[in-house]
């Protein structure tokens, strides 16, 4: 069969590579075409286009860019149905996938699914009525969504893990090398690691970055390393790592499994530093403060904003958001975490066994790749 897939960022390409393996496993004569990432182009299938040419954040990047995210969009609802597959699988990324899904179910038969489902349950709730009207299946990898789509909005989902429980865990069973050998081989120091992962996208790294180097100077004891985002030159981060930081590209995975502690962008990767046992800071710098406190207090819809207490749906991280996000509250936060035997890292450590209990056993990409192959195969 015939599998059309959209991914719009890092995170979204590493799922629908897993998928896509999946899917093969199953349907040996699988055939993919896609809008993603070099994961997806590895496991298989014609590329047309690359994820960081869809990539905008931020109200100005936006706008600047609208001829092309609406030139890439056509081109997307033309290219699916001119090649006419079994099936359209979107991956997350909302803003271009909802708009793909209503015009491919307007004009035409071909079923409609949705992996890793649109976080309208943080706002955008209205969205609920287009996801009914266009989704034929929707795949929920968050376990507090099946209360929120099935009890307030009466639309049923499927739940199938959570698919970064799948990455890392196959990371931890194919890597064992030690933290000297993961030292050595990327020429860094022997202090203990402080990974920082500002963000994959250039405003996000722009905002955060400088306040995590900062802080990190009152920290002499540890190294901080960067994990550099997919899709983004290293020329960028020039300005960033002439103080002595050193920078990985590719190896984020490897850095978390040998880091003693992290500064983390919100996103996928505070739930990927939680799954490698590694306390965190989750950090969000934002230009306008202010603006962003009244959007919470006026249309978000959730008390957290990282995975992990949206999980547990209490603060077993600290999230520096905003306003909330300066050197000194960094400060104190490291200075809880650091020390091996604090009361605080101890107390996140318990939080993420906690945090594992509920997101369930691995098995999300096999489970949604056998759910779909069966759904098309009964049709």
């Amino acid at each position: 069969m015939k599998y059309y897939l959209i991914a719009g960022e890092a995170s979204g390409d590493l799922h629908a590579s897993n998928l896509m393996k999946a899917i093969k496993n199953i349907d040996k004569e699988a055939e993919f075409r896609f809008f993603g990432g070099d994961l997806m182009s590895e496991a298989g299938g014609v590329r047309v286009k690359h994820y960081r040419e869809l990539a905008y954040m931020g109200f100005i990047p936006v706008l600047m860019h609208l001829r092309t995210i609406f030139n890439n969009m056509t081109l997307c609802k033309k290219d699916i149905v001119s090649w006419e597959p079994d099936a359209l699988i979107l991956v997350d990324y909302p803003g271009f996938n909802m708009s793909v899904a209503k015009y491919i179910h307007c004009n035409t038969n071909i079923p409609v699914y949705y992996y890793i489902s649109p976080k309208i349950w943080a706002w955008k709730e209205y969205r609920i009525k287009n996801i009914k009207r266009d989704i034929d299946e929707l795949f929920s990898i968050l376990p507090f969504e099946i209360d929120f789509f099935e009890k307030k909005h009466n639309y049923r989902i499927n739940y199938v893990g959570n698919p970064c429980v799948d990455a890392v865990n196959t990371y931890l069973k194919e890597n064992v090398t030690t933290k000297e050998e993961f030292a050595t081989h990327n020429n860094l120091g022997k202090k203990p690691i402080v990974a920082l992962l500002a963000g994959s996208r250039k405003q996000e790294i722009t905002a955060n970055l400088p306040l995590m180097l900062e802080a990190m100077h009152s920290f002499p004891d540890y190294q901080p390393v960067i994990a550099g985002a997919p899709g983004i030159d290293k020329e960028f981060y020039a300005p960033y790592i002439d103080n002595g930081a050193k920078i990985l590209f590719g190896k984020t995975y490897g850095l978390l499994n040998n880091a003693h502690a992290a500064l983390v962008t919100s996103g996928t990767a505070t739930l990927e530093t939680a799954l490698f046992n590694v306390p965190q800071v989750v950090c969000y710098a934002m230009p306008m403060a202010k603006i962003y406190s009244w959007l919470k207090k006026h249309f978000l819809k959730v008390k957290f904003v990282s995975l992990v207490n949206l999980i547990t749906n209490r603060e077993s991280v600290r999230e520096l958001i905003a306003a909330d996000m300066t050197i000194d509250n960094l400060k104190a936060e490291l200075a809880g975490i650091l020390p091996v035997d604090s009361e605080k890292r101890v107390a996140i450590l318990n939080e993420y066994s906690h945090m594992k209990d509920i997101l369930g056993k691995p098995g999300a990409s096999v489970r949604t790749a056998e759910k779909i192959v069966s759904l098309l195969k009964n049709t």
